[in-house]
């Protein structure tokens, strides 16, 4: 019913930067938080922002004053620029989305496929 697509990973160095994109379609009534989880190899997948609806932010300690959450509402779309990549932040990142759907009016939790960020040394 819902459809949750991320892009824009790839391969960058160290210092760099990248722009993620998460866009949620389908049968949407509103969307209400939408975060950034990250899963490194052989570790758990951990949150890494969150914005809500109404554009409130949290960040992990690892990201803070790097990363910045951002989301267009009307595009049902959030972004992740990311800055100062660091070797560590290398994973799939991952988007969820807590949607209320039309039909039932009630709300569920959709993941994307995930995208790759790689960063070199």
């Amino acid at each position: 019913q819902v459809q949750v697509v991320e892009s824009g990973g790839g391969l960058v160095q160290a210092g760099g930067s990248l722009r993620l994109s998460c866009s949620a379609s389908g049968n949407i009534l509103r969307i209400n938080t939408m975060d950034w989880y990250r899963q490194a190899p052989g570790k758990q997948r951990e949150l890494v922002a969150r914005i809500t609806s109404g554009g409130g932010t949290n960040y992990a300690d690892s990201v803070k004053g790097r990363f910045t959450i951002s989301r267009d509402n009307a595009k049902n779309t959030a972004y992740l620029q990311m800055n100062s990549l660091k070797p560590e932040d290398t994973a799939v990142y991952y988007c969820n989305a807590d949607v209320t759907i039309i039909t039932t009016k009630r709300s569920y939790s959709y993941w994307g496929q995930g995208t790759q960020v790689t960063v070199s040394s």
